[in-house]
């Protein structure tokens, strides 16, 4: 039997899809939640040419997995992976974990729970303790479960660019409340590039991930409307952008919602959820001064498209100090 703890409902959400597509926008969260969504995210994470934030995190933890099992403290780690996925790159780090002598325990954190189960029901197979938690990342109360909850230090993950799905400015700061001195955290980014960002966006796998939810609505993308992809500078700080999209109503549509009628107008738009780039100077800005956190390994992409820090709390760097 899977172990999750559950702090998000599967009533909740569906209360949020309504109240939010009322409002005219979809969350992050929505783009793994209908079936049709799973499935085109795990096709985007294991095509022949797969989602390339997927691949370059996966990738870099594959190589580095080695190293970073070897900082981690000695005796017991509890991985908490925070929009944890299906798991895949969680996995390689538990693996490393334990042949570098840990005990380890796994924590995925995920609204979705078919990604959810995957990522416990994987854990499990390969031998590991695991129990996950059906949350939204962004609430503040899984963030106060979590810290209520630790007792073994923890090795946090906010891989495959998730920070840029949540906004990076306000999470790192709830992120300072929650790390204790002997945590770690593993995150990484996408370094913005004008052509490179928005091309990995606006291509046909990607459209049909981004138009999932819809389309489980009954949608047609070209028939009812238009998926639109933009970049856009946030001006809190230089050098952070962000991909935004939204989906045009070609024509007036009355779409079906839990037992209700969404109405739009022809030109109408249903807003979704950005993705925040940076800039190398920007990210590490945020991370150090924004977060408050002292790096300890940074691993690049070949490609230089991608990268991944191993961080600690500066108030642990600054107490070993004394």
């Amino acid at each position: 039997m899977l172990e999750i703890e559950v702090l998000l409902t599967e009533e909740k959400l569906a209360e949020e899809f309504l109240s939010n597509l009322e409002r005219r926008y979809l969350p992050e969260k929505f783009f793994y939640w209908f079936p049709l969504s799973v499935k085109c995210w795990l096709d985007l994470c294991r095509t022949g040419q797969p989602y390339k934030n997927f691949s370059r995190s996966f990738e870099l933890v594959a190589r580095h997995a080695a190293e970073i099992a070897s900082r981690s403290p000695a005796g017991s780690v509890e991985v908490v992976a925070l929009g944890s996925g299906q798991g895949d790159k969680d996995l390689l780090l538990l693996e490393a974990l334990k042949a570098a002598g840990r005990k380890v325990q796994y924590r995925p954190v995920d609204s979705s729970q078919a990604l959810l189960e995957m990522a416990v029901a994987r854990a499990r197979e390969a031998g590991f303790r695991a129990r996950g938690l059906k949350a939204d990342v962004e609430d503040p109360e899984t963030t106060r479960l979590l810290a209520a909850s630790a007792q073994a230090p923890r090795l946090y993950l906010l891989l495959g660019n998730s920070l840029g799905i949540i906004d990076p400015l306000h999470y790192l700061e709830a992120l300072q409340t929650l790390l204790k001195p002997a945590d770690l955290l593993l995150l990484d980014c996408e370094i913005y590039s004008p052509q490179a960002t928005l091309q990995g966006y606006d291509n046909p796998t990607n459209r049909q991930f981004a138009f999932a939810p819809l389309a489980s609505l009954g949608l047609e993308e070209g028939r009812d409307g238009d998926l639109v992809f933009e970049i856009d500078s946030d001006a809190r700080l230089e050098g952070l952008h962000f991909v935004a999209k939204h989906f045009r109503a070609a024509r007036e549509l009355k779409v079906p919602v839990a037992g209700k009628w969404i109405d739009l107008r022809a030109g109408e738009r249903i807003a979704m959820n950005s993705s925040w780039k940076y800039s190398r100077a920007a990210y590490q800005k945020i991370v150090r001064e924004t977060g408050g956190f002292e790096p300890l390994a940074e691993y690049s992409s070949d490609d230089g498209g991608f990268l991944m820090e191993l961080v600690r709390p500066a108030s642990a760097a600054a107490e070993r100090r004394r």
